[in-house]
């Protein structure tokens, strides 16, 4: 149901490994993981783990008052993160290689959104 959503995202982005839509409690609503990967890559397991430290995120900012966490982007050596946070019930998260096009991830989350918020309603 959300799959096309997710694989229109990685397939805009270059080098985007996979998309993901999760509930703040690790649970994956869908998944999109480019096909044509050197190597294996577990999308699941990365929004599982992640999704807790969204949820601190979302509540450290309700604490300090500065609204509503809405992007969060995560980067190490061999992996970025792009988060967008649709509700105070889900996410959807973009994976990009180091050299993948992080502007145009932020854009292409970003225009997603309301099409997902829509199918989720």
């Amino acid at each position: 149901m959300f799959r096309e959503h997710l694989q229109e995202m990685v397939e805009k982005v270059e080098g985007s490994k996979a998309a993901l839509l999760m509930g703040f409690d690790g649970i994956s609503i869908d998944a999109y993981t480019r096909p044509d990967l050197d190597e294996p890559f577990d999308i699941q397991t990365v929004g599982m783990e992640l999704s807790i430290v969204m949820t601190q995120m979302s509540k450290a900012a309700e604490l300090l008052e500065e609204g509503q966490v809405q992007e969060v982007a995560i980067r190490a050596d061999r992996l970025t993160l792009v988060f967008r946070i649709l509700s105070q019930e889900y996410f959807v998260l973009l994976a990009l290689a180091p050299n993948g096009n992080f502007g145009k991830a932020r854009f292409v989350l970003r225009m997603q959104v309301p099409k997902i918020l829509k199918q989720l309603e």
